[in-house]
């Protein structure tokens, strides 16, 4: 299945984690099902304890050609990099299971991989007006945002191996330090507005600052091991787009998080290397994958 026919469009990885994502998955595998191949759909389940493990199951039992299952605790950078170090394709898709794919999604990922070893696509939020229409904070590493979420993003397994994959040691914003890594080593970012993916929000305005308060803390973890980063940020467009009091509300819960790191970061700071990618799985607490359907 690695392999394509002369001419044939590029054998794409598409992987996901996921922990608890029952009321979303099958939305999820069904508009990713609908893709133009070839392709095979990589999915890590983090130890969920809903329906997730039955639902996955399930749809590699009904497509194993398609569908391949895995378990990985751990955090989103765990999973990931679980999903790419398994993946038998040559370059490889990210999406997140709470999200959903247009049809044409992956055509247009691939487009922007054939130009660039990174490709990041259009992320549309959908739920509540007032959290859809917020935009994100956004970051800028020459000249490239590095901010595009990995919910929607592309990379080319040899650039992403080359990198060592995801950091897992960021709680949040492990997508923005592999963006800021690889455009450090001389890549592009090549947006693809196109590769149209759906995200919906969060359902109630505590999960929202819960969400908004992690962010904070991941740019903080940024700036362990990136350096200052204050200088790479569009303050004016920042402060432009703060006009309603959830706006302000994201504002402060993410401050909030970034000074609980500061304060409580210590020993934990980033600012040595990761752990090695390609490090084997600890005795007793390795993945397993659906055969099938039938998870180990």
């Amino acid at each position: 299945m690695g392999s394509s026919p002369p001419n044939a469009p590029p054998f794409v990885s598409i992987v996901i984690t996921v922990r608890n994502e029952a009321p979303h998955l099958p939305e999820l595998l069904d508009s990713l099902l609908r893709q133009a191949p070839p392709f095979e759909i990589v999915l890590v389940d983090a130890r969920s304890h809903d329906g997730t493990p039955a639902l996955a199951k399930e749809y590699a039992r009904r497509h194993p050609d398609r569908v391949r299952v895995f378990e990985r605790s751990g955090s989103r950078g765990i999973g990931r990099n679980e999903g790419a170090r398994r993946a038998r394709a040559p370059w490889l898709a990210f999406i997140d299971g709470d999200c959903s794919a247009h049809s044409d999604w992956l055509a247009q990922l691939r487009s922007g991989l054939a130009d660039s070893p990174v490709a990041a696509g259009r992320t549309i939020v959908v739920g509540p007006p007032a959290y859809a229409n917020l935009e994100r904070v956004e970051l800028y590493q020459g000249g490239n945002d590095v901010t595009f979420p990995s919910c929607n993003l592309g990379y080319r397994r040899s650039l992403f191996l080359q990198l060592g994959g995801f950091d897992p040691r960021f709680i949040t914003a492990e997508d923005i330090d592999l963006n800021l890594r690889a455009v450090q080593v001389g890549a592009r970012i090549q947006y693809v507005p196109g590769a149209v993916v759906y995200h919906r929000t969060r359902p109630t305005w505590f999960r929202f600052l819960y969400q908004a308060f992690w962010n904070g803390y991941g740019r903080k973890q940024l700036t362990e091991k990136h350096g200052t980063l204050w200088g790479n940020y569009r303050f004016r467009r920042l402060l432009h787009g703060q006009r309603s009091v959830l706006s302000w509300a994201r504002l402060v819960a993410a401050l909030a998080g970034y000074f609980t790191r500061v304060m409580t970061g210590g020993g934990r700071r980033l600012d040595g290397p990761p752990p090695p990618f390609n490090a084997p799985s600890a005795a007793g607490a390795g993945p397993s994958e659906s055969a099938a359907g039938q998870m180990s």
